[in-house]
């Protein structure tokens, strides 16, 4: 099966911890979703099996016009073999969700929306300069309720100067709305953004470590709680309603990336990814001399990422998995590497399956790091 991600490259205003490709300017924006239509028509050829989900990310995808959204859908699902019941989800900003709005978009084919509220504490918001505030996305939230059954909120966790309660106080203000889904990612200081700019002048300091992990912690037992199941170290869904892109993509799925900026994987080991530069990306299509980067997996880059993705799913490493794709002697290297993990109790057997146990969660990417062909 495959996925098809469409990345658009607009936003109103620029987030402060945001690295993503993006440009809050106006122009080229029309003429963007034409391109994206392009480009598709130009790698159709990459689409080799029935499209399992369809995901508009970005950027703001929710400043697409629906009228645009409608055309794609329809060019897409009237080309290209779906299979029934394909999940087609959208990104949208509270700032941008009206009832009308939310209509249009169900005529439009949508059946899932990523809300991203990212918090409901005006401090917060204030500081990582979204648009919206408390009431915009409390308003947001009620909308999408009532007229979508599918939708996934967004949360961000280990803000500065936040407590344990802080961070209480808001996932419990998102679980009173008893979303079917949620991300929660915790905030990274990337380069070239305005809180790495703060964060190095010394005008934000960063929580310690440990107040972060005890954050993820407090999310991981208050959604459990109330039924979640953490299907994915980020993300936690209410049965029947796991994301279908995201568990394609954790499990090492095909999916073809559309837009500046966007990733494509072969799911065997070829990776792409199109230039972060929007008149360079419109120029290659025009000339269809499409500007991206190719990598060729090799062994080794592909059973570390294995490793890294599999461990943060529920169902952990599969030591079946590594035999017969991997090999015995990757087997066997795996088996010696988990000892210290094991004996400290990071790590458990599940019969052939290799999982992390909850308190060390949060160390996940480390503990997968130690686990690495190198």
């Amino acid at each position: 099966m495959a996925n098809l991600y469409i990345h658009y490259p607009f936003c109103k205003q620029a987030c402060h911890y945001c690295n993503f490709h993006f440009s809050t300017g106006a122009k080229g924006r029309d003429q963007m979703m034409e391109l994206i239509e392009e480009e598709l028509q130009m790698r159709a050829s990459e689409l080799k099996s029935p499209l399992e989900s369809i995901y508009f990310g970005g950027g703001s995808p929710s400043l697409i016009s629906t009228e645009r959204i409608t055309s794609f859908i329809s060019k897409v699902t009237n080309q290209f073999d779906t299979v029934e019941g394909i999940e087609i989800t959208l990104e949208v900003n509270p700032d941008d969700v009206d009832e009308d709005y939310l209509r249009r978009l169900k005529l439009a084919g949508i059946n899932r929306l990523s809300l991203g509220i990212q918090s409901f504490s005006e401090k917060d918001l204030r500081l990582m300069h979204r648009a919206h505030d408390r009431k915009e996305a409390e308003n947001a939230l009620k909308a999408v309720k009532k007229h979508f059954e599918n939708f996934s909120l967004d949360l961000i966790y280990g803000m500065p100067d936040s407590s344990i309660a802080d961070w209480e106080e808001s996932l419990s203000h998102a679980l009173s709305y008893d979303p079917p889904h949620i991300s929660a990612y915790a905030l990274t200081v990337e380069e070239k953004t305005v809180l790495h700019h703060l964060v190095n002048k010394d005008k934000v300091t960063l929580l310690p470590e440990e107040t972060v992990k005890e954050q993820y912690d407090l999310l991981v037992a208050l959604l459990e709680q109330k039924k979640y199941i953490n299907y994915e170290f980020s993300s936690f869904g209410k049965p029947n309603f796991f994301s279908v892109n995201n568990q394609n993509y954790w499990n090492g799925k095909a999916y073809l990336g559309l837009g500046p900026s966007a990733h494509s994987f072969d799911g065997q080991a070829k990776r792409s990814w199109n230039i972060s530069n929007n008149h360079l990306y419109a120029s290659g299509v025009q000339t269809r001399k499409l500007d991206r980067e190719i990598e060729q997996l090799n062994t080794k880059d592909r059973y570390n990422e294995y490793i890294m993705t599999a461990l943060r799913k529920q169902e952990g490493v599969s030591l079946a998995h590594i035999k017969n794709v991997f090999g015995k002697t990757h087997a066997a290297y795996l088996e010696e590497q988990v000892s210290r993990h094991l004996a400290i109790r990071n790590l458990f057997w599940d019969g052939d399956h290799l999982k992390i146990v909850r308190e060390a969660k949060f160390l996940t990417d480390g503990i997968a790091a130690d686990l690495f062909l190198i």
